[in-house]
């Protein structure tokens, strides 16, 4: 089994790039040569445009104690697919499964695509950062030949499940830009752009799923975690018509925000009452200890005046595509 942390080797099948400096190994000409490959070099196990990793045939192990979070590659797919545009070089997009396994398997692992370049953006980026933290940190190096055979797909899976696992459990990386970015910078500019053209079906469930995958990763009151959480409150009370998760979202979001304290946040929760007592009208229910909360703040002093929408307050925090 590979360790998080090992000592840089090469595949068999690896050529060296010792030396070579960022700018050369993104050249053209190393781009071209890893990506075009003649099609009777191809694995005749992916001849299809899939790779998975063969069943494993144990049981599920809980862990000793507490949960685990997981990194899980267990399939790939090469793109774009046979006979489809010929014109677009093809590569592998990687499936990223992230779980928080306990006494069971986690019910509702989260889900990402990723390709051999969003890996080698974060690693290059938090080598960058925090050069101590990954001094001695394996990466996978890039390949002139065989960037679809299923042994090199095999051990770039492993070797990204180990990286994942190293940046999360020190917290230095962990709660860098460059994993943020890594984590949901994709999926949640695609939700976003949903949202921007009203179509908040498209977006709420690409919206969910980055919470649920930042919620295995971070706090349940951490920064990321929060901010995701009530942009999707906010997707999902946008429209006249609320979502028919709405209700479930907005009250995680309320008891979350019980106890927070960084500053940063603290504009949020002001909106994020008023749209929940504006939603608990629209169902027809209490709205008292909603409003009561808001009056205990304006005694202390607090502006509690409905100057801004939920959208808007996270626009200002973590400005995005969508309208506001």
């Amino acid at each position: 089994m590979m360790h998080a942390v090992m000592a840089k080797r090469l595949l068999p099948h690896e050529p060296s790039f010792e030396g070579a400096g960022p700018d050369e190994l993104d050249s053209p000409a190393i781009e071209a040569a890893a990506l075009d490959i003649p099609p009777q070099v191809a694995d005749k196990a992916l001849q299809k445009g899939l790779w998975e990793r063969p069943s494993s045939t144990t049981t599920y192990e809980p862990p000793s104690e507490g949960t685990v979070l997981r990194f899980d590659i267990l399939l790939a797919h090469i793109m774009p697919p046979d006979g489809e545009d010929v014109k677009i070089k093809r590569y592998v997009v990687y499936e990223l499964t992230v779980r928080q396994d306990g006494t069971e398997e986690d019910a509702q692992p989260a889900k990402v695509e990723r390709r051999y370049t969003d890996f080698r953006e974060l690693y290059l980026g938090l080598k960058r950062q925090h050069p101590a933290e990954m001094a001695n940190m394996y990466f996978p190096n890039k390949v002139l030949m065989g960037n679809f055979k299923s042994e090199l797909i095999g051990e770039r899976s492993a070797a990204f499940e180990q990286f994942l696992k190293y940046v999360a459990s020190h917290s230095k990386l962990r709660d860098s830009d460059d994993f943020l970015h890594f984590l949901q910078n994709d999926e949640l500019s695609r939700a976003c752009q949903f949202l921007d053209e009203r179509r908040h079906e498209n977006a709420i469930p690409i919206l969910e799923n980055c919470f649920r995958l930042l919620n295995k990763i971070y706090m349940n009151r951490a920064r990321p975690v929060l901010l995701i959480l009530c942009r999707l409150v906010a997707a999902c009370t946008s429209s006249p018509v609320p979502h028919h998760s709405a209700e479930r979202w907005a009250l995680l979001a309320l008891s979350r925000f019980e106890t927070v304290s960084d500053i940063d946040l603290l504009p949020l929760y002001i909106p994020l009452l008023h749209t929940c007592a504006h939603l608990w009208w629209q169902r027809g229910q209490d709205q008292k200890p909603i409003t009561d909360r808001l009056t205990e703040m304006s005694k202390q002093g607090i502006n509690t005046a409905h100057t801004a929408s939920l959208m808007q307050a996270i626009h200002k925090i973590d400005p995005r595509t969508e309208t506001i």
